[in-house]
């Protein structure tokens, strides 16, 4: 077991809309993030690794990248270091813009 939970995007959204404490980290590029962007979400380098290591092993955290395949690597790796609510955002950013918000650009 990978400790990883898969998240739909419309399960989310509903996490999102309820206010439901947690940190998005997206783990793709600069320069994919620079074309699409989540609100809210943190990109992961070095800074952020070390502050999100820092965080309470209960911290919800949802990853994404552009498909969802980086964002569950990612994933794991923070699951297998003790963190115990750990997301990944399936489909990623690309299904994001398909079915939740298609201003979020394509690529």
């Amino acid at each position: 077991m990978s400790g990883v939970t898969e998240l739909s995007v419309a399960e989310y959204r509903a996490l999102v809309e309820r206010g439901s404490p947690h940190v998005l980290v997206d783990v793709r590029t600069p320069g994919e993030v620079a074309v699409a962007r989540l609100d809210g979400a943190r990109l992961l380098d070095d800074e952020s690794h070390e502050e999100l290591l820092a965080m309470p092993r209960d911290t919800r955290l949802v990853f994404l990248c552009h498909h969802g395949v980086r964002s569950h690597a990612a994933a794991r790796a923070f699951a297998a270091r003790g963190f115990t609510e750990v997301y990944n955002l399936t489909g990623g950013i690309d299904r994001w813009s398909r079915e939740i918000d298609p201003r979020v650009p394509r690529y």
